[in-house]
């Protein structure tokens, strides 16, 4: 087998690899990427991208269903879910071929196949032996498999995005943001959901009070939520699938045409043969050190969703590989700041965070000043007739700093930016207070809100 020379391999080709491409090719440097898969990954052709297209549809169900309130009648709404899923797909098709044209410009080499370490500095992918100074893993993540009996008879995300056929019910193991962020599509669209989550509560790393919103409003829209779960087996039955859990000591069963893998996902890193590589590992965890090189083997670096520990977010992962790529070109220098991160989980309404949490905050023994605001009863509110409104900010006494912002609905998904980007430059809460924003908007309550 001939020994190919680069100066970078990238391992992955979605938003993260892409980033890489970005400092590294700047630099001269001789780059190739090697991708099995559609190039962009997770995201935008099985993820986020394709999720928003069925989200997009909840919200207009749920506006309908709200137009009385405004003194419209309308008749019930059907949604065509084959349509939806073919609309979905006519919108994603077209990235693969657009970013493979991305690489060609930026002058990337793309090798199309699985890969795997086959020394230090080395990996074999379809046939060839790839050596570089420096490796990059971005191969993403896959979905969280989970020991239970029946686990094989689960569906994943990949699966829901695909079926045209919509099941009149659906069953979430996990209650995380597939769980939830599907969960509202289907309940919009008409079946039957119901969400079994081991731990106490849903989103155990956000704040409560906001996760509390969410599942109130779950349970508004018809979705039976269960907490403190032992899921047992799931079975088959004549034509359907039988879930056995326990609850409080309490066993019961739940039927549906579908049990979905809610359980998050982990890195995939399963086919590497990372102990090849001279990669420190603990199963799907890699060790990396501050700068995202491997504590083990200095010439390979990780970024984006196969990171354990950040968020597996899009934008997060191109940050990322941005910043792998200027560490590869100018040294191990750079260190990612995941201080004033704002994300949401696309319920309807939305869940938006950025910052800390309350009890995050306390942990820290922080003395801060924590405004909630239930704003079921603001005009801004009502004006929309939004079902759900709620927002939660908290500040540092001293500084005035804000240090954590949280909401639900009020078209927080938006506004979470604007403290994220108040955080992130260090623009106090009395300085966004006090700003004149335009009116009516939502925008405009911020100074209530403060």
């Amino acid at each position: 087998m001939a020994r190919e020379a680069f100066d970078v391999v990238i391992v992955g080709g979605g938003n993260a690899a892409f980033g890489v491409t970005v400092p590294t090719r700047k630099a001269g440097l001789k780059v190739a990427m090697i991708e099995q898969r559609d190039l962009g990954g997770t995201c935008p052709n099985r993820g986020c991208t394709p999720k928003k297209v069925l989200v997009a549809a909840a919200h207009a169900m749920h506006e309908i269903g709200q137009a009385h309130v405004h003194c419209i009648e309308v008749g019930k709404p059907k949604l065509d879910w084959a349509a939806l899923i073919d609309r979905e797909k006519d919108m994603i098709s077209g990235i693969p071929d657009s970013l493979g044209e991305t690489l060609q410009e930026r002058g990337v080499e793309l090798v199309r196949a699985a890969a795997k370490f086959v020394g230090p500095n080395a990996v074999e992918a379809g046939g060839r032996r790839l050596e570089a100074k420096h490796i990059v893993i971005a191969t993403g993540s896959t979905p969280r498999p989970l020991p239970i009996p029946g686990a094989e008879l689960m569906i994943t995300s990949d699966e829901v995005l695909s079926e045209r056929e919509l099941p009149e019910s659906v069953l979430f193991v996990g209650g995380g943001v597939v769980a939830l962020e599907f969960g509202h599509v289907y309940a919009r669209a008409g079946a039957k959901v119901t969400i079994l989550e081991v731990l106490p509560r849903l989103l155990p790393a956000l704040d409560a009070d906001a996760v509390e919103q969410v599942r109130k409003e779950s349970v508004r829209i018809g979705i039976d939520v269960h907490t403190g779960v032992k899921v047992k087996r799931i079975e088959k039955t004549a034509t359907r699938l039988r879930t056995v859990f326990e609850v409080d000591g309490k066993e019961m069963t739940v039927e549906s045409d579908r049990v979905v893998n809610g359980a998050g996902r982990i890195a995939n890193v399963g086919a590497l043969d990372l102990d090849a590589g001279n990669i420190a590992h603990d199963g799907f965890r890699v060790m990396v050190d501050e700068t995202l090189r491997s504590t083990s083997n200095p010439s390979v670096y990780l970024c984006g969703d196969v990171l354990s520990g950040p968020p597996q977010l899009s934008p997060l992962a191109t940050y990322e590989g941005k910043l792998v790529g200027l560490n590869i070109v100018e040294g191990p220098r750079q260190k990612p700041d995941y201080s004033a991160l704002p994300t949401a989980v696309y319920t309807v309404p939305a869940l938006a965070t950025v910052g800390l949490s309350e009890a995050k905050a306390k942990e820290k023994g922080l003395r801060t000043r924590v405004q909630v605001n239930d704003m079921e009863y603001w005009f801004s509110t009502r004006q929309f007739a939004e079902t759900a409104a709620w927002s939660k900010i908290i500040v540092e006494e001293e500084s005035d700093a804000i240090i954590g912002a949280h909401f639900v609905g009020h078209a927080g998904e938006e506004l979470i930016n604007l403290f994220g980007l108040a955080m992130k430059h260090g623009i106090k809460a009395a300085q966004v207070r006090d700003f004149i924003y335009a009116y009516p908007t939502f925008s405009a309550d911020i100074k209530h809100m403060l």
